[in-house]
């Protein structure tokens, strides 16, 4: 990830933080985007993945018509092999792309936030009975879309997570380009600029990137290549 990208990511990142900021304490909302940030790579990774497996079929995983008999036949095989390779499962409808197109229809906040809760219950029980159920039970326990911290109506809390979903999709994850770590960059800048909190509470404490390459130059003197 080039300078110019990190920028616009943390750009990105820090106008979401903006959107939240005041409603909540920097420590939760760190925790909610850091949450729909993960639901984002997880649906990418779905849909480069499900892409893949439909190439020989001239078919993307977006087109799919989840209403049709020939669809489910598609979804079927592509849920299959998601499970067993990725360790989840996210219909067409349910991808993160598709949420945030839905919340932002003709330029108007439409509600989404009962699809979002629905989405996200259904990627932790898409893993029941596999080897990665013990690592996505309560993945999304932290993002509390009733919370009146959102807003005082469902309308406000609505538009408030339609506008955060709007900036995360601006951002490309960039999951082809394997020299590439977005997810990474969006963690280590959330917890460097927010780690008041979480990251102390689980015995923890954040170090700058640019410390640890000081100190690792410091402890391998000569060394021109690290392992």
């Amino acid at each position: 990830m080039s300078e110019d990208q990190k920028k616009q990511l943390q750009q990105q990142l820090w106008n979401i933080a903006n959107a939240l900021r005041g409603k909540m304490d920097a420590d939760e909302f760190r925790d909610y985007i850091l949450g729909f940030i993960f639901y984002k790579y997880l649906s990418e990774k779905m849909q480069l993945y499900a892409d893949q497996i439909l190439k020989e079929d001239g078919i993307a995983y977006d087109s799919i018509d989840e209403s049709t008999e020939e669809g489910q036949e598609f979804l079927g095989a592509v849920k299959e092999e998601s499970i067993s390779h990725l360790g989840y499962f996210l219909k067409p409808s349910e991808l993160f792309s598709e949420i945030a197109k839905r919340g932002n229809g003709n330029g108007t906040s439409n509600f989404i936030l009962q699809d979002l809760a629905d989405i996200l219950k259904h990627i932790e029980q898409s893993t029941m009975g596999t080897e990665s159920e013990d690592d996505f039970d309560n993945l999304f326990e932290d993002l509390d879309l009733t919370s009146t911290k959102l807003g005082k109506t469902e309308s406000a809390k609505n538009e408030l997570i339609v506008k955060v979903l709007n900036h995360l999709d601006t951002i490309d994850f960039e999951l082809q380009d394997t020299e590439s770590d977005v997810l990474g960059d969006a963690y280590e800048y959330l917890i460097g600029q927010f780690a008041s909190g979480a990251a102390k509470k689980a015995g923890e404490f954040y170090t700058p990137q640019e410390v640890t390459k000081v100190l690792a130059k410091l402890v391998t003197p000569g060394e021109t290549k690290l392992r």
